[in-house]
This record gives structure tokens, C-alpha cells and sequence, in this order.
């Protein structure tokens, strides 16, 4: 039973130590900034219009 615990308090400390690695391993300096500026009076993302 010890030999359980033990095994998922490592997947636990595994699980948590990806969860960190992941959420401060991105950029130095931050995103970078879109290439193209969207669109603000109009959705993109929305199919186009038919006749």
C-alpha cells in the first residue's frame, strides 16, 4: 500500500512540475505582435454572405 502512495505522489509531483515548466518556459519578451491588425468592423471569422 506504501508502495501506491509513494508512486502516485511522484506522478503527482511529475504532473505538477510539467504543469510549471510549461506555464514560465515561453518567450523572454512576451508574444510576439500579429502580423496583420484585425479587423474591427467587420468578424472574420464568420462564413461569407451568399446570394
Amino acid at each position: 500500500m506504501t508502495l501506491l502512495l509513494l508512486e502516485a505522489l511522484g506522478a503527482l509531483v511529475l504532473l505538477v512540475f510539467i504543469v510549471w515548466w510549461t506555464m514560465f518556459s515561453g518567450r523572454k519578451k512576451g508574444e510576439l505582435p500579429d502580423a496583420a491588425p484585425s479587423e474591427k468592423d467587420g468578424d472574420s471569422a464568420s462564413p461569407p454572405k451568399r446570394d
